[in-house]
């Protein structure tokens, strides 16, 4: 199929979900991040850029060392599932993120 190789992926799997969350979590830090940088004062800013930088810095490793999978036509049935895995995990890193982002923001 056009020279490019198909491989299963897999949301179920805890290494996939793992990487989904955690890439989540990474993209929040850095909105997060980014937004008290721009709109806080003083600590508050700071403790922004070190979100910012440890969102972006925390996503590029973990893609580093994770990498993505290709594509692949799969059942309809196993997209659903695939799709409620693949929400949850972002969902969260999500929470996770924001919590950590309140967390700052709080003792600051």
């Amino acid at each position: 199929m056009g020279g490019k190789e198909m491989v299963d992926f897999n949301a179920i799997d805890a290494w996939t979900f793992v990487t989904i969350l955690v890439l989540t979590f990474s993209l929040f830090l850095v909105i997060t991040g980014a937004f008290t940088a721009y709109f806080g004062s003083g600590k508050s800013r700071k403790i922004g850029g070190g979100l910012l930088g440890g969102g972006v810095a925390f996503g590029i490793v973990w893609t580093l060392l994770g990498g993505f999978g290709d594509y692949i036509k799969i059942p309809m049935l196993t997209v659903v599932l695939q799709s409620i895995v693949v929400l949850s995990a972002a969902a969260i890193g999500a929470v996770l993120a924001i919590g950590l982002f309140l967390l700052a923001i709080m003792k600051s």
